[in-house]
């Protein structure tokens, strides 16, 4: 396969991928999914999540974080709670509507999961997802290489 083959079939398993909406037919955007995700994430770790570090796990500004916290604080699906010693942080929150609607919502995709590994098979899926994260793992690699060779003139950085 060549180069230009390449490009064109990651575009277009991108955009099915992304057309699927894994997260995006729900109660929630797939960004508030995310959101809520790191939140949960953190939260079974035991940790409490900032917003500057939401910003950062999500790969999107503080201001982004900020609107998107404002819009689902307005719902109840999130709120901030001060930090006992300093007043200037504020943790995010899930609400206990918004943890059982993940929650409610997450059985339904694992169910769809399941579905597709009954199709396709247990070992197929783990080959496509191995196969998906070495070359996304190899991708990044080559981009990094090739930033480093010519740091001014390189875009995907």
């Amino acid at each position: 396969m060549d180069a230009k083959k390449l490009l064109q079939t990651v575009y277009a398993t991108g955009k099915r991928m992304y057309d699927a909406k894994l997260f995006g037919r729900g109660p929630f955007n797939q960004t508030e999914m995310q959101m809520i995700g790191e939140i949960l994430a953190n939260r079974e770790r035991g940790k409490r999540i900032i917003s500057s570090r939401l910003a950062e796990a999500l790969g999107i500004t503080r201001s982004a974080v900020s609107q998107m916290v404002n819009k689902l604080e307005t719902k109840g699906v999130v709120r901030r709670v001060p930090d006992e010693r300093d007043r200037k942080i504020a943790y995010i929150e899930l609400s206990d509507k918004a943890c059982a609607m993940y929650e409610s919502f997450k059985e339904q995709v694992l169910g769809c999961l399941s579905k597709i590994i009954a199709r396709m098979g247990e070992e197929r899926v783990r080959h496509f997802m191995e196969e998906a994260q070495e070359f996304i793992s190899v991708y990044d690699d080559v981009v990094h290489e090739m930033a480093q060779e010519c740091p001014e003139g390189f875009i995907l950085k």
